[in-house]
């Protein structure tokens, strides 16, 4: 039920008051004096503090101040024999949650304590959603010490006040829904939800219903109407994760909706509007998925309007150590828990493939079977995919030679098309930096 400070230098009724409510159930610690009560406050961090007004060494109000100044969220109920409406006013000003006047009943005081205990549990458990929405939708940023990861942050914030659509790339567990949600906090949208929809979750036979909903008797099983993600979303944003994943009847009727603004519920004639901005998702390269004829071409530029490509964490290895830190305290590791040298070395050189959501399962397990405050190398486990070294690169040159220029124009061309046309991907991937890339780009007309 938390923990009640309770000050009184009426000794006799300090334990009178304290039995009550340790019979309620109330965990109470006590002290006869303000001073004795700010140490303990200090001390025990009580959830709740109940005090005297009338106090001998400090006035009560005193105590109220400084808890108000250390501890804004704790509540605290004012006591005193000498109750008026002018001391009423000037506890409550300086944040008093209650004043009750002597003698009172039992019942009162109880009562009085259980409601600021829940408003305190209430003012915890609304910090914890606030931090955890902050960290699921990107509202404190994206933190990066890589130049390829900043330009795709830095482009998602630029864009995030557009309407255009989005389509994030890159591998499994590199943050691409963490992403979306940085952009869906920084947009004009973010009053109304982000609704979520992992393509490749659901059956093929339902998906269209979750998408577009459906109305009652469309189909066995359906007993009543039922809206879709799309209406779910109207206002605010669709994200598409896994759109690869859907199949071409369903691409050609989500291009239609997103190129209409408009949706049809299965079993319906009517139509309903909806005003929705679409990112989407893909761990796959959708531009080879078009020229393989499993993607829908048009489907692709219509997503594809803003490309954003996440790296892997592999390629990221300056980011590691802020991650790590950021690990341990979501998973409320002590102070003194850290990784050694040897690890942290480890950790380095492994390829990460499941990449940052592999990284945050890791530091989880590591922090639950450790055998000291010091993770070892030999408590990662990480042998089986250590990063191997680059493969070599054959080039065939023909009897009649070829050209070094039209050598370096193809490789630009695969590493573009390789990066779904991304250029920090691309420059990364030709081990040039960006801006020679575009120059050479330029020289070739590409």
């Amino acid at each position: 039920m938390g923990k009640i400070l309770l000050i009184d230098d009426d000794t006799s009724l300090l334990r009178v008051t304290e039995y009550n409510l340790k019979e309620a159930g109330f965990d109470v610690v006590c002290a006869d004096s303000a001073t004795a009560g700010i140490d303990k406050f200090r001390s025990t961090s009580p959830s709740l503090v109940v005090t005297d007004i009338q106090l001998g060494d400090i006035n009560g109000l005193e105590v109220l101040k400084t808890v108000k100044e250390e501890s804004p969220d704790t509540p605290v109920i004012m006591i005193t024999a000498f109750g008026s409406i002018e001391m009423a006013v000037e506890a409550m000003k300086k944040g008093a949650f209650n004043f009750i006047t002597k003698p009172f009943d039992r019942d009162t005081l109880r009562l009085s304590c259980k409601k600021a205990l829940e408003l305190a549990s209430l003012r915890d458990h609304n910090r914890l959603l606030s931090e955890e929405v902050n960290r699921l939708t990107g509202a404190d940023g994206i933190e990066t010490a890589n130049r390829e990861m900043q330009e795709v942050v830095d482009t998602a914030l630029a864009v995030s006040g557009s309407e255009a659509t989005v389509l994030i790339t890159g591998e499994s567990g590199t943050g691409k829904e963490v992403l979306a949600r940085l952009i869906h906090q920084k947009s004009g949208r973010r009053e109304k939800a982000m609704v979520v929809v992992n393509c490749a979750a659901i059956p093929e036979t339902l998906i269209e219903s979750e998408l577009f909903g459906h109305v009652k008797g469309a189909f066995t099983g359906a007993a009543s109407n039922r809206k879709g993600k799309f209406l779910s979303a109207h206002g605010g944003t669709l994200f598409l994760d896994e759109i690869s994943e859907l199949k071409t009847d369903m691409q050609a009727k989500l291009l239609r909706a997103i190129q209409e603004k408009e949706i049809e519920p299965v079993g319906s004639e009517n139509k309903e509007k909806i005003d929705i901005r679409i990112i989407a998702a893909s761990n796959k390269n959708l531009k080879q998925l078009t020229e393989s004829g499993s993607f829908r071409e048009d489907l692709y530029y219509r997503l594809s309007v803003i490309p954003l490509h996440l790296p892997p964490l592999r390629n990221r290895k300056e980011d590691i150590a802020f991650l790590l830190g950021r690990l341990l305290k979501k998973f409320g590791a002590p102070d003194n828990v850290k990784f050694s040298k040897e690890a942290l070395k480890a950790i380095e050189h492994y390829s990460w493939p499941g990449n940052i959501r592999e990284l945050q399962n890791t530091v989880e397990r590591c922090l639950i079977l450790r055998k000291s405050s010091v993770i070892g190398k030999e408590d990662l486990n990480l042998s089986a995919h250590v990063s191997s070294p680059p493969p070599v690169f054959d080039v065939e040159i023909p009897d009649d030679g070829i050209s070094l220029e039209e050598v370096e124009r193809r490789l630009i061309e695969s590493a573009l098309n390789k990066s779904n046309g991304n250029r920090s991907e691309a420059a990364r991937l030709l081990k040039i930096p960006r801006h020679i890339l575009i120059y050479r780009m330029e020289k070739f007309g590409i």
